[in-house]
């Protein structure tokens, strides 16, 4: 074995090697279908893309797929066609008007440029449980290598389950608008270096869409009608958001058994621990088929559902824990999109 590996580095060493080019054909591209439309106000989006297959060396690139007819229809002929936004290729948009009907179901219907044709199976828009409270607590988390825990706000919901049927509920969180603090006395050159102060503002509002950090879903096998709590959504602290007053809407989708099952799949998957006892990443079906080859995978789900909301104020004094306080030393409209009044509905007392 040792004079082997001699013979290689000798050959390594002064052996002439030419560069060899590889010409490389790209894998094939899997189209990816993330999309939702509920009975609540929009907006309501369709994104398309297409990425490598898993092993491939193109597997990561994901490609927005611009230029598809995108149309949802349900069982009555009922049709809305989706436009792509010309800012964002690959995200397409129902218009502003638009909302499921309770109680009808829908389908997605796809044509790419090139011709080729996709669809859903239907999906049924079921009422959904009324939210009976919403309420927040701090949680933190240790958190490896460092001194100090992350933490946040944790979203809990009461609701009252039907006991007629089996629910499946999957929650999101909506736009959030909070005060934000800066410290416009602090503000610095940032050509000379020297102390600047402005005279205003320190205090504005500003809005954000803060997605979660986990899929939140929930089905009624063990309180089928009955009261129940389940934590639902999850914001991270940053310094920032909770200083003072944060408002979010919470929406709560009454779904289809066949979403429920993709979405606690794609959970089960995207939190594995990452040991080399988890088994290896897999595509999982969802309920697109390609209606010129049934052979073709096809990624994502459509999801049609109802939805109903509920709105919290998160008062940051009364949290049990929040991270230390995030220094903005300029004025508050010059950042994160900011502006001094507040929406026309801000209503921290309601």
């Amino acid at each position: 074995m040792q004079k082997r590996l001699l013979y290689l580095l000798l050959l390594i060493s002064f052996g002439c090697v030419q560069p060899y080019e590889v010409e490389l054909e790209e894998g094939p591209q899997i189209l990816t279908v993330d999309g939702t439309i509920t009975s609540g106000a929009g907006p309501h989006r369709i994104f398309l893309s297409k990425s490598a297959t898993y092993g491939s060396i193109f597997e990561g690139l994901v490609r927005p797929v611009s230029g598809a007819t995108v149309i949802a229809r349900d069982e009555l002929g009922n049709m809305v066609f989706f436009s792509e936004k010309s800012e964002n290729r690959g995200e397409y948009q129902a218009p502003d008007s638009f909302f499921a009907v309770i109680g009808r179901s829908y389908t997605l219907q796809i044509q790419l440029s090139d011709g080729k044709v996709y669809t859903s199976f239907p999906e049924k828009v079921t009422q959904p449980p009324a939210i009976k409270k919403l309420s927040y607590k701090s949680v933190t988390t240790p958190v490896e290598g460092e001194i100090n825990n992350a933490s946040g706000v944790q979203l809990i919901v009461d609701i009252d389950d039907p006991g007629e049927e089996n629910n499946f509920y999957y929650w999101r969180n909506a736009q959030a608008t909070y005060v934000l603090e800066t410290r416009p006395d602090l503000f610095v050159n940032k050509e000379t270096r020297d102390p600047a102060p402005k005279d205003c503002c320190s205090i504005c509002y500003t809005s954000e869409l803060v997605g979660n950090q986990s899929i939140f879903i929930a089905t009624d096998d063990n309180f089928n009608g009955l009261s129940t709590k389940i934590p639902v959504a999850y914001i991270p602290d940053d310094g920032v958001r909770f200083i003072q007053t944060y408002r979010i809407d919470l929406r709560q989708l009454s779904i289809s058994s066949e979403a429920y099952r993709f979405l606690r799949l794609v959970k089960q998957q995207s939190e594995t621990s990452g040991s080399i006892f988890d088994p290896p990443p897999a595509s999982i079906r969802g309920n697109m088929i390609s209606l010129d080859d049934p052979n073709e995978v096809v990624l994502g789900y459509f999801i049609a559902a109802g939805e109903t909301s509920r709105r919290v104020y998160i008062k940051g004094a009364e949290l049990d824990f929040r991270q230390n306080r995030g220094i903005i030393p300029d004025d508050c409209r010059e950042v994160y999109d900011s502006v001094v009044n507040p929406p026309a509905d801000w209503n921290p007392e309601e």
